[in-house]
C-alpha cells in the first residue's frame, strides 16, 4: 500500500489538486521555519528546532483537513 501512495505520489496522481497540496505543505514549512528563526533569537538552537517542529508538525492536520485524494 505505501509502495502504491509513493508511486501515484511521484506520478503526481495522488491528489485531485497538487498545486492546493503543495501550497499548504509549504505553508506549515514555511511556519515551522519562521518560529525556528525567531525562537533561535531568544532560546537555544535545540529549543528553537523543538519549537518549529512542534509548530510545523500540528499545523500540517490542519492545513489537510481538506485535502482530496483521487
Amino acid at each position: 500500500m505505501a509502495m502504491n501512495s509513493a508511486k501515484l505520489f511521484f506520478q503526481g496522481k495522488l491528489f485531485q489538486d497538487n498545486s492546493r497540496m503543495m501550497g499548504k505543505l509549504a505553508l506549515g514549512a514555511g511556519l515551522g521555519a519562521i518560529v525556528i528563526v525567531i525562537a533561535g533569537q531568544f532560546l537555544p538552537v535545540w529549543a528553537a528546532a523543538l519549537a518549529g517542529g512542534a509548530v510545523s508538525g500540528l499545523a500540517q492536520p490542519v492545513l489537510f483537513k481538506d485535502l482530496k485524494y483521487v
